[in-house]
């Protein structure tokens, strides 16, 4: 890989390393059916992990517009792997929630993920796989501080 020409050395090696990691959950969404486009793995894999949300949350959650959410939803409505419904509270909010059928595409991506990630990480020696293993969490924890960097799965 061609590093960035003029970019600290700390910053071409994370470059390098999203070039991986992008290339990993990539690969791994296509655990999906081949109808479900990557954008909508992506919506699969945040609302998951969020659970019953109204559309606008996850909207908000994804970095996205509403129209893309719903847009995206439609899809996943229509294969049955997302389910719209009404929140309690305020009956014109409209919710959206994950279907069993779409937890089990969404477990089958999550463990080919973990299954890449793992063999990656078993090429280190231990030393350094706790070591990656912890700079991760304090990136992780960082980004979580950047609004723009936010927790939004993918």
């Amino acid at each position: 890989m061609q590093p960035l020409e003029d970019a600290a050395p700390d910053v071409a090696a994370l470059d390098s390393l999203t070039v991986v990691l992008v290339g990993i959950a990539w690969e791994c969404a296509h655990a999906a059916p081949p109808e479900v486009s990557f954008p909508q793995t992506r919506l699969l894999l945040v609302l998951d992990r969020l659970g019953r949300v109204p559309s606008s949350q996850l909207a908000a959650a994804m970095g996205v517009n509403a129209s893309s959410v719903t847009r995206l939803a439609d899809r996943l409505e229509a294969l049955g792997y997302v389910a719209r419904g009404r929140s309690p509270g305020n009956r014109s909010v409209v919710t959206l929630e994950v279907t069993g059928t779409g937890h089990e595409i969404v477990t089958r991506m999550l463990g080919r993920r973990h299954a890449a990630l793992g063999a990656l990480l078993d090429k280190l020696p231990p030393a350094q796989r706790e070591a990656a293993a912890e700079a991760a969490r304090q990136l992780v924890e960082a980004a979580a501080t950047i609004p723009a960097l936010g927790p939004a799965a993918l």
